[in-house]
């Protein structure tokens, strides 16, 4: 009887054998391993930021004159006193969120209309004939040039301000998408017309995602290209933003203001930057290293 209810019963259950999770240093250890390149990019940055403020803090201090004059040059002492004193100046924040929505005007119109331009560009030829030789005409128009035809083109300072910044990134935009196009594999094509796919389908399954890098490169290169233009328009027509802060320090002989200026406008194209390339690698995961 004993014998056969255990037969009965079948096989007992295996015991799993106790697992002791890992240790912290061994966690950490792991997390190293995986993220080395990153750190080791991180911590060469910073260490060329700290030897770029050790060399501007001594040419500044000795007054070094050598081909280039830092006499009244001011020293990042000088500019971070008055980073702490413009920090609680609200004029001063007002001047970098208004440039800021500036630029989120003129680039996102730039995106909107320069993406879908130059994919329609560049699969149909005869829209390709039309636009590009305008194009090429107006491209290498500087910013500068236009602010003048912008004031007499809309009826207030804000609006041609925007009309600069969108033209800037417009077409770094438009071009780089073209060629992103015109790379398209001639073979991918015919082989999703072989499946039996459309016009529309060959559009968003092949041509837009194979010229999904370099439509990014463009909004990257347009981003900046939008913070030249915008800092221009700011300082012959604005009265707000920081290039209108950076023009009046230059005209009040404020030199720690310049230098001031200099670096947000800096710190504000690379957030920008980095932003876009973050966009693009949410939306191309297969590209992020």
């Amino acid at each position: 009887m004993p014998a056969t209810a255990i037969a009965e019963a079948g096989p007992a259950p295996a015991v799993p054998p106790s697992a002791t999770p890992p240790s912290f240093g061994t966690l950490a250890l792991r997390w190293y391993r995986l993220n080395q390149g990153r750190l080791r990019a991180t911590a060469i940055g910073i260490a060329a930021l700290i030897a770029f403020l050790l060399v501007w803090h001594l040419l500044t201090t000795y007054r070094v004159v050598f081909f280039v004059r830092f006499t009244n040059v001011p020293s990042p002492l000088a500019v971070y006193a008055s980073f702490t004193k413009a920090m609680h100046d609200p004029k001063f924040l007002m001047h970098i969120l208004l440039s800021c929505r500036r630029i989120f005007i003129g680039f996102s119109l730039a995106a909107i209309i320069g993406v879908p331009l130059g994919l329609i560009m560049g699969r149909f030829k005869l829209v390709h004939e039309i636009i590009f030789p305008v194009a090429e005409v107006l491209r290498p128009i500087p910013a500068i040039a236009w602010v003048p035809m912008a004031i007499m083109l809309w009826p207030t300072n804000e609006q041609s301000i925007v009309f600069i910044t969108f033209l800037g990134s417009f077409f770094p935009i438009l071009v780089n998408t073209l060629h992103g196009m015109s790379l398209v594999d001639p073979v991918l094509v015919r082989a999703a017309q072989c499946l039996g796919a459309r016009e529309r389908s060959i559009f968003r399954e092949v041509y837009f995602p194979a010229s999904l890098p370099h439509i990014f490169t463009g909004l990257t290169v347009g981003m900046g290209v939008a913070w030249v233009s915008l800092i221009a328009a700011e300082m012959i027509s604005g009265q707000y933003g920081i290039g209108y802060f950076t023009w009046e320090a230059y005209s009040l002989v404020q030199y720690a203001d310049i230098a001031l200026g200099m670096i947000a406008i800096g710190v504000l194209g690379l957030g920008s930057s980095l932003l876009i390339r973050g966009a693009g690698q949410l939306v191309m995961p297969w590209r992020a290293k």
